[in-house]
């Protein structure tokens, strides 16, 4: 029998896959997940329905909190734009990481091994590894101080128990994938009743919101507009969400034939649509509740998280508006921890195609983020724990482009998408999506250190 074209088998005869791995990504999970043969479309949906969400958490994370806090205070509800622009752009490249994963049967870190040389693939590596460790330092800070804000917690003790959260994604990843899709889909669900009843209790202005979202020449001609615009559409991509998503779309047991890739393809794009809509929201949520509160007080100057917290009550008239701000704010960190276990196991087995047991992998990571978030909060208390928030992001930024890139040329090459491979309308389309991320970012990076 023939190997389909685009599969794996056919690419190792090609000799596309130079060096294939000798597990499948995520092997403790891989095709777990058993997909309905027949049925109607909802249930063969709702089958796939998940990592859509676990990808979601990356956009929605405490890093990406101080950028929305700080456009809606200083520009009311101008930047909407910018936060729907972003998330179109994740929309686009994540249904591209999906597609990589189903076709090719490999996740972005083990495609990236495959075909470049090693020296290469190990600075892939290497690069990858610093920006899970930035994205867990930011979610280690944003935890501890949703912990401080709420229970009165010391950041510093708050950055330590941070740490105990192992236990609980080990206790997940033992009960099996679903698990820890549904506590990621029901914490998500407590950020967005969180800011629902925010968005009550601020009362924005709908006609304002509406105009929002609509792109103004404004946000170029003010470079203190187009500072906080490219902050926001720089820290919107998360590159360990490329990776993630490349392999725990594989967890699905969907047949491997033509019709059945394609048929996986619809779902899992609907899926990661779907979530990262959700994300939007929530992201537009905060910029929203931000304007409405701060803006419209003539409070411009709000960019911390901690600064928002304390004065959501004096402004909107009750302890409530604080309280589930603190709690979204806990949920959104705590949600991040879990996909960020799932990243760092995938890209570690990717490249170097070494595995280590999950707790170790874990504890690694977080001593990582730990160290520097426990040094600089004791040294410099609050004040210092924003500006490695900051930080945190510009490491992201730094390496998107170098996951992004991969990812459009390899879903772009025929040799190995077959016919999956991206039609030239979408090619043009992805190129221009990863040339404006890398410009953007270049951008944010030289205005940071230089501007």
């Amino acid at each position: 029998m023939t190997p389909e074209y685009g599969s794996s088998v056919a690419l190792e005869q090609k000799g596309e896959w130079h060096d294939a791995p000798k597990q499948p990504s995520l092997p403790e999970v891989h095709r777990s997940l058993r997909v309905p043969k027949s049925g109607s479309w909802l249930r063969k949906f709702l089958a796939f329905a998940g990592p859509g969400y676990l990808v979601a958490v990356g956009y929605m994370d405490p890093g990406n909190w101080a950028t929305d806090l700080a456009g809606g205070s200083l520009f009311g509800y101008t930047l909407l734009s910018v936060i729907m622009l972003s998330n179109l752009m994740a929309i686009l490249l994540q249904a591209l990481a999906g597609k990589l994963g189903i076709v090719t049967g490999r996740d972005l870190a083990q495609a990236c091994r495959d075909h470049y040389s090693k020296p290469v693939a190990m600075g892939l590596w290497v690069l990858c590894e610093l920006a899970i460790a930035a994205c867990d330092l930011a979610e280690v800070i944003g935890a501890a101080i949703a912990l401080n804000l709420l229970f009165g917690i010391p950041l510093l003790y708050g950055v330590i128990l941070t740490s105990f959260d192992v236990m609980l994604v080990l206790l997940l990843q033992n009960k099996g994938f679903r698990y820890i899709e549904a506590i990621v889909i029901a914490l998500i669900a407590t950020i967005a009743g969180c800011f629902a009843v925010e968005m009550y209790l601020s009362k924005p202005d709908v006609t304002g919101i509406l105009g929002g979202f609509v792109p103004s020449a404004e946000i170029i001609r003010n470079p203190e507009m187009l500072y906080i615009a490219i902050g926001i559409l720089g820290a919107t991509v998360m590159p360990h969400n490329l990776y993630l998503h490349s392999s725990i779309v594989q967890t699905r047991r969907y047949e491997q034939t033509s019709s059945g890739k394609r048929e996986a393809i619809r779902y899992a794009t609907m899926d990661s649509t779907i979530a990262l809509l959700f994300a939007l929201m929530i992201n537009a949520a905060i910029l929203i509740l931000s304007s409405a509160a701060f803006h419209r007080a003539g409070m411009t100057d709000v960019a911390e998280i901690g600064d928002a917290y304390h004065l959501l009550t004096p402004v909107l008239g009750t302890t409530a508006a604080s309280i589930l701000f603190g709690v979204a704010l806990l949920a959104a960190g705590q949600n991040s921890t879990l996909t960020g276990t799932l990243a760092g196991q995938i890209v570690m087995e990717g490249f170097l195609n070494i595995r280590l047991k999950p707790w170790l992998r874990r504890l690694l990571t977080r001593l990582i983020a730990i160290i520097p978030a426990v040094i600089v909060t004791a040294l410099y208390g609050e004040s210092g724990t924003a500006q490695l928030l900051i930080l945190s992001q510009v490491i992201l930024s730094l390496q998107l482009s170098f996951a992004v890139v991969p990812l459009v040329q390899f879903t772009s090459d025929k040799r190995k998408m077959g016919e999956f491979v991206n039609p030239p309308w979408l090619k043009m389309l992805a190129w221009t999506v990863a040339i404006v991320i890398m410009g953007l970012n270049a951008y944010l990076l030289f205005q940071t250190f230089f501007g």
